[in-house]
């Protein structure tokens, strides 16, 4: 059955004589609470019920034949104000009333959300930060911001951002049963999407970033996309000689190569080379943010897996949170983190520009001294805590994509 409501009622006499599993539990007046009781099989004395379910009427005998499953769930509650009892929901696995249509716009909505979720959206909004903020290394004055800049980086930005769904979604495809025990929200893994949705995704995204990188005719971009896309592919595939996620090494170099160095040189020159013209040449803050995001790869490679140590321990994944346990791997990130932003502290106080020295000096100690604050209140013991400083992390790496374009 769909739903029974049933009314308030005030000391029903009695329930039926004969056997049921039905428990009630009552807590003193004035709370409110909901008991969950598995496989009501019936209430007689109907006649003491102020309401009947809809459009049917079980009599006892009829009430008895039902299967024990075809009553589940009943939930009481109690009126703080009368002490009356009511039967508030009982669901079941067969309905006598089909349930309602999806309004279009229902589908609409659970649609996007699926795909919010497939995408990984903390990578994409990572991803366009990124290379805005190394573009603007490449402005050298103010003339610079024109029309083909900016379509320039347009470009850029959803042609990486195709690959870049393309690479977290292969991902998720092959790693379906490990993310029912680590991120069993996921679409695939929760089986919102087939595994042939995702296949047809990852599929159509890859063609089309390589299709406007193509277009576009800059080979900086288009060898970003290409090294991404072999490098994405390698590290998750489960082919031999391949899914190099499984060696902790070779996975937190994988990351570190995209996020690092391909992010920051190609994206850089396809600006300075393509879109201005100009030659390759690397000035200092270019190199400030290689090395800098070299240190910031390496502890999102690292501080991935802290959260997902279950789920990569049944499954053989030889993580450096697996081998060397939470604690150990969360305080080595910490440890590179601080040793980052003493770095950027350093170049910031020797620029000879005023305003630069001061933003990045400002900046990176603020940032530094959030980092080592919450890093001590942290429970290691709580996924939920693990994971909500993980996404910290990332806001940390979104901070710094905005100072770096300030390092002159």
């Amino acid at each position: 059955m769909e739903s029974l409501l049933i009314g308030s009622f005030h000391k029903p006499s009695s329930l039926l004589s004969f056997p049921t599993t039905a428990d009630f539990y009552s807590h003193p007046s004035g709370s409110q609470v909901a008991a969950n009781v598995l496989k009501c099989k019936a209430f007689s004395n109907t006649e003491k019920l102020h309401a009947i379910p809809l459009r049917l009427q079980l009599g006892r005998q009829n009430l008895l034949q039902l299967p024990a499953r075809s009553i589940d769930k009943t939930f009481v509650t109690l009126n703080p104000k009368r002490g009356s009892r009511h039967i508030v929901k009982s669901a079941s696995e067969h309905s006598f009333e089909s349930e309602p249509s999806k309004s279009p716009w229902r589908s609409v909505q659970q649609a996007c959300d699926a795909f919010y979720r497939f995408s990984r959206p903390h990578t994409v909004i990572g991803t366009a930060l990124s290379i805005v903020s190394v573009s603007l290394l490449a402005v050298g004055k103010l003339s610079d911001f024109s029309p083909l800049f900016f379509s320039g980086v347009l470009e850029a930005i959803v042609a990486a951002l195709l690959m870049n769904i393309y690479i977290v979604g292969l991902n998720q495809l092959s790693d379906i049963e490990i993310d029912k025990v680590n991120k069993p929200y996921l679409p695939l893994a929760s089986g919102e999407y087939s595994v042939r949705t995702g296949v047809a995704i990852v599929s159509s995204f890859a063609i089309l970033s390589f299709w406007l990188g193509y277009t576009v005719g800059s080979w900086p971009l288009f060898w970003a996309l290409f090294v991404s896309f072999a490098l994405g592919t390698a590290y998750s595939i489960n082919l031999p000689l391949f899914r190099w996620k499984r060696f902790a090494v070779v996975a937190a170099m994988c990351i570190l190569a995209v996020r690092a160095v391909i992010v920051q040189i190609a994206f850089y020159l396809h600006v300075q080379m393509y879109v201005y013209g100009r030659p390759a040449v690397f000035p200092k803050p270019v190199i400030f943010a290689t090395a800098f995001m070299s240190f910031f790869s390496v502890v999102i490679a690292l501080f991935k897996d802290i959260p997902d140590i279950v789920g990569d321990k049944i499954y053989g994944i030889q993580s450096f949170t697996v081998r060397l346990g939470q604690e150990k791997v969360f305080w080595i990130c910490i440890s590179l983190l601080e040793m980052a932003y003493g770095v950027a502290l350093l170049v910031g106080a020797t620029s000879s520009c005023i305003w630069s020295k001061w933003a990045t000096v400002v900046g990176h100690t603020l940032l530094g001294s959030l980092l080592w604050n919450r890093a001590k209140s942290i429970d290691l013991q709580s996924k939920t805590a693990i994971t909500s400083f993980y996404m910290f992390i990332w806001k940390l790496f979104y901070a710094e994509y905005l100072l770096i374009p300030l390092v002159r």
